[in-house]
């Protein structure tokens, strides 16, 4: 069996905890690591491949979190978001017919595995069986994040689009419907054939797009095929269409962590209920509290979602988490970068946090990894200076590569082509103070890069 894991959201309803370039998934919200680690530890455990779906952006990350499980998967790289359908229709081309494959999301949290192990199994004998397999979740409240499957045993009479709140304790107190919970199990050839007969458009342009990949891994798909896959859901273009459908009950302790109020269930908290995240709290109760550095008091307040980061910094009423999104909307319309962006960002090299910025200044803090180094590269706007504060670094400057040590320093004038080098066994640590008329990290000029970056 082969585990394919979905990797594309990006978490609006966990602002500013999840953005574009690091999403909820791969953000550590508990001790033994991130949701996408978890996932894979999980999957690892029923003794399945592992196959990752992700976009480009995000591959680095999730080889780097595979590295720290001592893991390997296989990946999909796709250049577009193309909605479930498209990366599911990937992830069966590049697999045998008769391989089933069990199609999770990168980002629940499952806290019965022994139940998802029997749940998995049951699955897969339906699979072989020639069925299309989908994971109902038996639901705990009238939730209305999440859709519905209206089911008779394991028979399928509907899904269900997310209701408002009345209809959703309708769901709840009938005992007939289930929570979609986005999980699906088949032979890649049943799953297919169903698209051929039910949505041929994306299928061919899907087996289009998979047949003009050149390289073996990562597979990536070339942005002008991606775009010529229809965008749609895998419930919308087969399995609610197809006549194969089976769904497995299943009570393992299930939560996608869309928002905040389902975070705050999955979190530690002290006698009066709130979250014991670096907080204190007097005649304060049933807080989420989360926050990275400084520390949060709560004096006389009740059912706040408090979240802090070190440039954004959200206070919402409990229970108007699905809100959460609509900031992030309006971030976008704004052409903010507090959406896409954390003041800490991860490269393939290691990654670097912004200390302070300025008219015409930044300063950055840059980590690079042991034997990992940069593009070679120019800015045509900034001049760099570069002060290191532990590790080696091995520095081409023009026409010169020198070696600069702890305490020593280099100036990198604007136009000219430098690269920078981790040639030691520990992290090298640097300051880079940037100065010039414009900051912006699209100031790049890539020459060569080992990570084929554009």
């Amino acid at each position: 069996m082969t585990t394919v894991i979905l990797c594309g959201g990006s978490g609006t309803r966990l602002w500013p905890i999840s953005r574009t370039l690091l999403p909820k998934q791969f953000v550590k919200l508990f001790a033994d690591g991130s949701l996408f680690q978890k996932t894979v530890r999980r999957n690892m455990k029923i003794g399945a491949k592992i196959c990752v779906v992700s976009n480009e952006l995000q591959y680095f990350l999730a080889v780097d979190q595979l590295e720290e499980c001592a893991e390997k998967a296989s990946f999909i790289l796709e250049s577009a978001a193309r909605n479930t359908a498209a990366a599911i229709a990937l992830a069966a081309l590049a697999q045998k017919e008769e391989t089933v494959m069990l199609v999770v999301a990168s980002d629940p949290l499952i806290e019965n595995e022994k139940a998802y192990e029997e749940a998995v199994a049951r699955a897969e004998k339906l699979a072989r069986d020639g069925y299309l397999v989908t994971f109902g979740i038996k639901p705990t409240t009238p939730e209305i994040g999440y859709g519905y499957i209206k089911a008779n045993g394991e028979s399928v009479s509907a899904f269900v689009e997310k209701p408002d709140e009345a209809r959703a304790k309708e769901y709840l107190s009938s005992g007939e419907y289930l929570w979609n919970s986005g999980m699906f199990c088949f032979c890649a050839g049943t799953l297919l054939e169903e698209m051929r007969r039910y949505a041929p458009d994306i299928y061919n342009a899907a087996k289009n797009a998979f047949e003009a990949v050149t390289n073996e891994e990562p597979l990536k798909i070339a942005l002008e095929d991606m775009l010529k896959i229809p965008s749609n859901s895998i419930d919308y273009a087969v399995m609610e269409k197809s006549q194969k459908v089976k769904v497995v009950a299943c009570d393992m302790g299930w939560s996608d962590l869309g928002s905040f109020e389902s975070l705050y269930e999955a979190m530690p908290k002290d006698e009066n209920g709130n979250t014991a995240t670096n907080a204190i709290t007097i005649n304060a109760k049933n807080n989420a509290v989360i926050t990275s550095e400084r520390l949060v008091a709560l004096v006389g307040v009740e059912d706040l979602m408090i979240v802090d980061t070190p440039d954004a910094l959200l206070v919402a009423k409990r229970g108007y988490g699905q809100k959460v999104k609509d900031i992030v909307a309006k971030l976008k319309e704004q052409n903010s970068e507090l959406h896409n962006i954390h003041l800490t960002v991860h490269r393939p090299w290691g990654e670097y946090t912004v200390l302070e910025e300025g008219a015409r200044y930044k300063v950055k803090k840059i980590v690079v990894k042991p034997g990992k180094r940069l593009s070679l590269q120019k800015h045509f706007h900034r001049n760099e200076h570069w002060i290191v504060i532990e590790g080696t670094a091995r520095i081409v400057n023009g026409e010169s590569e020198t070696v600069v040590r702890t305490n020593e320093s280099t100036y990198i004038p604007m136009g000219q082509a430098h690269r920078l080098e981790n040639p030691g066994k520990v992290d090298l640590v640097l300051l880079e103070a940037q100065v010039g008329d414009y900051l912006g990290e699209d100031d790049i000029v890539r020459l060569n890069d080992d990570y084929n970056r554009a």
